[in-house]
């Protein structure tokens, strides 16, 4: 680390665009973010502290103070990972409580934060397209819920937590105004979005559940509960005198009531973006703050609305417009005070209102003047002074003046003073990128986009005398001894005298931009050097290079020299710093990660500060090391643009493209030689003009006048008040007189009054005191009487208790021989069957168990029904006495005048209270009693759920008969043939059945040869279709023949015909009888289609023969398969009898089963039956002992019960069966009969 430090002094400059960027922390301080700092800034005494951001910061983007004004969050862009970070304010400095950074979903930044009313909780809004706000509980880190507000990609400008309330959460944005509620770990909605969707870009909270919302139109919503209750819009008029008045319309009236509240900032670049498109001549309401009259909000371009409540009337208007002043000093003064005002906060005490616009200016108000000015216009005022609205271009400081001048590109040049304020600012038309500051304080040089103007620093004015035709001018600067000044156009270093005012040189060489220019301490050389790679030291003598060091890689940006003029130091994009000397680099210093934007080396040669392009300034110790040996120092949101140190090398100045200028002091721990002693003192001399001393002469004299008229004037005046106020004085005093003589005879017949009264309430009071003490003897007695009858009632209910509980004691024990006898009987009835029983012994014991379970709750029913009574009696009389000890409180309340008198009645009730709490201390000996008593219970309760293990076993055999039974049940096919043989049995028309069935048999074996009969005479249709389609193709084949023969015979005989003309010629006959054969006569073709039909008849054949046998072999496989499927159905029924002779054995032993559960249900129920008293314990004791076999069920009675079930399921099979009867194809197999159930008396004596 180095031991160079710098801190930071005082910030000029206003980062606007951070959301809520205006926080009161108390009356007098406010914070507010200036470069990469929140500045903390005392109104009165002017101060600055300073809370850093986070080490590697890239960007702020919100702030956010807690109600208490304990913590305040930041938002940022640390290494392009959002983080939030948690100051606490109280400490001294500032310490980091929490750091959020480490985040389980996407998120690229937070837009927006809210603390809850009571600061445990923080609301978070993430940018689109995440769109999630998150509700922490930002102590632990936690997150409580988080929900996604929009889908859209719309822009969320401001998220608040209700003023009371920690669960009820407010968005508003673009297109959205959400209510939400944090319960059960999620944020629900509870408003439903109605209407046009507006762009809602400022809300605050007017009460618990009342909020007023704001629009880039200029409408103003008051929404309750979500539900629109006022609107208002906010309407630009022009007036006569070019000022524009804002009328408020009132379109629906409410009772509203404002606290006081700050309304954060939507981020401005959003919502211009968002309002491009849409007018922009309309008032976009950017900013609301709540106070306790009413509340205020921006208005549009540099105004702001004052709303109130009227009394009478459930409505608010506007009572007051406050506006931005005009600038004077700007170029152009109608348009200076055209600012959106961006955020507005009143302070704790609303004394004070502050607004903060786009321009990066802040504007304050007093509210108690502005209310006493009530008749005229009221405007802000600078909180501080007017700062830099966009990036500072230029930087410079002087010997004999504690000045720095700075020029932006907002088109102002300013000149500050680093031990108070700003001293002069101007607005030019063009835009300023250069300034140098003359070393006496005196003159400046700024080179703006047309020209290069020398001006004074006069006492009020910044006043140019001489301009140059150097357009574009980047760089300038004043020799050490101000005799010359250098200015840079593109790769061209001009440089002028400032005695004769003319141009002496011009140095060229740069083949690119120039960045850079520098002079040496004794101004007899200059070095430059710029975006070709080149660092140039020229000689002003001959107007030469001297030395030069070219590096065509690196573009640099900033160079200086050493005091001893040996070294140059030059930064650039290469990431290097490095030593040049006598044309060569001596070392490259890495820059680790970061671009050099400028550099600045003290005039004692020790210190060395580079500016980096993240806005960070490090402190370097001369000569420099190649390790990381320097200190890094968050200072600017944007790249450095300048650097300089005053002469004295106590202060270092830094400004940036964020339009923020930061003064530091700084030092070497090391101290030595560091300090620069001045040997004289700042001078005092300002520039000023003739003219304005004229003039001010003049305004002088005429003052003078002007004061010497008015003071007689004032004087005739006082005269004439004093003659009236002496008048009315005497006037006044004789009035006085009279009232005060009216009041004496007064005063004197109200002390007679005063006096009879205190006679008769003297009186009243003796009757009050004598009556007190006699009800005071008849409530005591009363007491005592009700005392004693409690003792008495209570000594009752002890006795009461102790034969309760002897004969709960009894009754245990009653119970004990009860349950003993039960179980040897239990034990001797069972162990006969134990071996082969035994599963069905231990679902018993499960039943009994759970019986035994019922009665134990039962049981302890009736103790808790019994202590609960114990109790009811206990807490009635701890009410009573409660009561009676509130009655003594109060007689000893009524009578704390005496309570000398009647000490002795206090001490008989501390008495009485002691008797309370010896009776207490007995109740609570019974308790233990009652507690043993209970322990004896515990134990008993083990011994009944020991024996209930037995019978939960047997209940869980009986569940598994009762599942498998209702599995066997499920077979209804089996139970089919079942019904049959039952049938048998039971009904006396089974034989016609049987007769029908026989007939049905028949019928279908008669069906099925007249299916037989039809299949073959479809067949033989078939055949013969067949047949008759080949007759007749064979027809139609024929006919043909028959016709193609008749055509040629036609033929033949007009050809014959023509063969008769020759008959006179017999060789020409013959020829054509040749002709005749040849033509109709083709033997070989009649062989070849009689030989054609004869071959598809034998095909025909063939192809028939084979789909006979083809059918023949499918028949022989079709009686194949049914034979095998009638084997496998009579071997499925022969398993199916196995299995119901298995059901009729467990149906046996489920009825042995149920009849012991039922013999154990009994034994129970008589257990539960013991009577208190002990006649009819002896009485149940015997009917439990004889009871064993008589309330057993009727064997016949059982027997008769399953028989009518079994008679019922039989006649529902039976109606199944007629069912499937009725299906057509239903074929039941015959010749299979199933082995009988049995008989119902064989079947009962089975059971028995």
């Amino acid at each position: 680390m180095s031991t160079v430090v710098a801190l930071s002094q005082h910030a000029f400059g206003l980062r606007s665009h951070v959301s809520n960027n205006i926080c009161f922390f108390d009356e007098q301080i406010i914070i507010f973010p200036s470069g990469n700092y929140c500045v903390k800034y005392n109104i009165d005494q002017k101060w600055q502290k300073f809370i850093p951001g986070s080490d590697k910061s890239q960007a702020m983007l919100a702030l956010s103070i807690s109600p208490n004004r304990r913590y305040l969050a930041m938002s940022e862009i640390v290494q392009e990972k959002p983080t939030i970070t948690i100051y606490e304010l109280s400490s001294i400095p500032c310490r980091k409580r929490k750091i959020l950074n480490n985040f389980e979903f996407p998120v690229q930044k937070f837009t927006c934060m809210a603390f809850s009313p009571d600061s445990k909780y923080l609301l978070t809004q993430t940018s689109p397209p995440e769109s999630n706000l998150v509700y922490w509980l930002w102590e632990k880190q936690k997150i409580m819920a988080m929900i996604r507000t929009d889908t859209q990609n719309n822009h969320v400008y401001q998220v608040s937590f209700s003023p009371h309330d920690n669960t009820q959460v407010c968005v508003t944005g673009n297109g959205m105004f959400k209510l939400l509620r944090f319960a059960e770990g999620t944020l629900k909605h509870t408003n439903f979005q109605r209407g046009e969707p507006q762009n809602y870009l400022a809300h605050a909270w007017v009460s618990d559940d009342k909020i007023i919302v704001g629009t880039d139109t200029g409408r103003l919503f008051l929404f309750e509960s979500g539900d629109l209750r006022w609107e208002a819009s906010i309407m630009v008029q022009e007036s006569i005198s070019d000022t524009k008045n804002l009328e408020v319309i009132q379109e629906s009236e409410s009772l509203i009531e404002f606290p006081p509240l700050s309304s954060p900032v939507p981020s401005y670049e959003q919502v211009m973006i968002t309002a491009s498109d849409s007018q922009l001549a309309m008032p976009q309401v950017f900013a609301i703050a709540v106070y306790s009259k009413g509340f205020a909000c921006s208005a549009g371009l540099g105004r702001v609305l004052l709303f109130e409540k009227i009394e009478d009337k459930d409505v608010y208007h506007e009572t007051r417009e406050i506006r931005i002043p005009v600038d004077l000093q700007s170029n152009d003064s109608s348009q200076s005070d055209k600012q959106d005002i961006l955020c507005l906060c009143f302070s704790p005490s609303e004394e004070m209102l502050i607004a903060s616009t786009s321009k990066n200016q802040l504007y304050s108000i007093t509210m108690s003047l502005m209310e006493i000015s009530k008749g005229e216009p009221a405007h802000f005022d600078y909180l501080m002074y007017p700062l830099h609205s966009s990036s500072i271009t230029g930087l410079d400081t002087c010997i004999r003046k504690p000045l720095i001048a700075t020029c932006s590109l907002d088109r102002s040049v300013r000149i500050w003073n680093y031990e108070s304020n700003l001293e002069l600012y101007k607005e030019y038309q063009e835009e300023a990128y250069a300034v140098s500051l003359h070393p006496s304080g005196h003159f400046i040089v700024v080179g703006f986009a047309d020209k290069l103007c020398l001006m004074n620093l006069l006492i009020d004015d910044i006043r140019p005398f001489k301009e140059y035709s150097v357009r574009g001018c980047r760089e300038c600067a004043f020799s050490n001894g101000g005799h010359l000044f250098a200015a840079v156009n593109g790769n061209v270093i001009h440089v002028f005298t400032t005695t004769s005012l003319e141009n002496i040189s011009n140095l060229k060489g740069h083949t690119g931009k120039i960045r850079s220019v520098v002079w040496n301490a004794d101004d007899s050389r200059l070095i430059s050097c710029g975006t070709d790679g080149a660092v140039y030291e020229w000689s002003l003598s001959s107007g030469k290079r001297e030395t030069e060091c070219v590096l065509k890689s690196c573009s640099y940006n900033c160079v200086t020299i050493s005091p001893d003029a040996k070294i140059i130091f030059a930064v650039g994009s290469d990431h290097t710093l490095k030593e040049i000397a006598d044309s060569s680099i001596l070392r490259e210093i890495p820059a680790f990660d970061v671009i050099y934007t400028a550099i600045v080396i003290s005039h004692s040669g020790r210190m060395l500060f580079v500016g980096t392009s993240v806005g960070t300034i490090r402190a370097m110790k001369y000569p420099l090391s190649m390790q990381k040996e320097f200190n890094d120092y968050q200072a600017h949101a944007g790249p450095v643009t300048k650097m300089s140190l005053t002469f004295d090398d106590q202060f270092l100045l830094t400004v940036s493209e964020d339009g923020c200028l930061f003064t530091w002091r700084v030092f070497d721990k090391d101290g030595r030689g560091i300090k620069r002693e001045r040997e004289v003192g700042f001078a005092e001399e300002v520039l000023v003009t003739k003219t304005d001393m004229e003039e001010k002469a003049q305004v002088m004299l005429e003052l003078k006048t002007r004061v010497e008229e008015l003071k007689m004037e004032n004087e005739y005046q006082l005269r004439l008040k004093d003659m009236n106020y002496s008048e009315k004085i005497k006037e006044l005093a004789d009035k006085f007189m009279q009232e005060m003589e009216s009041l004496k005879t007064k005063n004197q017949v109200l002390k007679t009054e005063k006096e009879k009264q205190d006679i008769s309430h003297r009186e009243r009071m003796d009757e009050l005191l004598d009556k007190q003490s006699r009800e005071l003897q008849d409530m005591e007695c009363c007491n005592n009487q009700k005392l004693l009858l409690e003792y008495e009632k209570y000594q009752e209910l002890q006795l009461k208790s102790q034969r309760m509980q002897e004969e709960y004691e009894k009754q245990l024990r009653d119970n004990d021989e009860t349950k003993s006898q039960a179980l040897e009987e239990l034990t001797e009835f069972y162990e006969a069957k134990l071996q082969e029983k035994t599963n069905l012994l231990e679902e018993a014991q499960e039943d009994v168990r759970q019986q035994l379970r019922e009665f134990e709750e039962t049981k302890k029913q009736i103790e808790e029904d019994e202590d609960r009574e114990i109790q009811d009696i206990k807490t009635k009389y701890e009410k009573k006495l409660r009561e009676e000890k509130e009655s003594n409180l109060r007689l000893k309340g009524e009578t704390g005048i005496m309570r000398k008198k009647f000490s002795s009645l206090q001490k008989e009730i501390e008495e009485r209270a002691n008797d309370i709490e010896v009776l207490k201390g007995e109740q609570v000996k019974l308790q233990g009693v009652i507690k043993s008593l209970e322990k004896d219970i515990l134990s008993l309760k083990r011994e009944i759920q020991e024996r209930d293990e037995t019978i939960q076993d047997k209940e869980k055999r009986i569940y598994d008969l009762k599942k498998k039974n209702q599995e066997l049940e499920k077979f209804k096919f089996v139970l089919d043939y079942k019904i049959k043989e039952l049938k048998k049995q039971i009904e006396p028309r089974e034989k016609e059945i049987k007769v029908m069935k026989e007939q049905i048999q028949e019928m279908e074996a008669e069906l099925e040869r007249f299916h037989k009969q039809n299949s073959q005479l479809e067949l033989n249709i078939t055949e013969l279709w067949q047949k008759l389609r080949a007759t007749d193709q064979e027809m139609r084949r024929e006919r043909q023949k028959e016709r193609d023969l008749e055509a040629l015979v036609k033929r033949f005989k007009t050809d014959l015909h023509n063969c008769v003309a020759y008959i006179q010629e017999p060789r020409q006959l013959k020829e054509k009888v040749r002709g005749l054969f040849e033509k109709y006569v083709q033997r070989a073709d009649m062989v070849e289609i009689a030989g054609l039909n004869t071959d598809l008849q034998q095909e025909y054949a063939r192809q028939r023969e084979h789909l006979e046998r083809n059918l023949a072999t499918l028949k022989k496989k079709v009686v194949k398969e049914s034979e095998l499927h009638r084997t496998d159905y009579v071997r499925i029924m022969q398993e199916n009898v196995s299995l119901i002779k298995e059901i009729n054995e467990l149906r046996r032993e489920l009825k042995l089963t149920r009849s012991q559960v039922y013999d154990l249900k009994a034994v129970l129920k008589v257990m539960k039956k013991g009577q208190p008293q002990e006649s009819s314990e002896t009485v149940s004791t015997t009917n439990v002992l004889g009871i064993t076999p008589t309330m057993r069920l009727n064997d016949q009675e059982e027997t008769g019960r399953i028989i009518e079930m079994q008679r019922l399921e039989i006649q529902r099979l039976r109606d199944q069966i007629q069912e499937q009867e009725q299906v057509p194809g239903f074929h039941p197999i015959t010749g299979i009969r199933l082995p009988s159930l049995g008989s119902e008396e064989d079947f009962e004596v089975q059971i028995k």
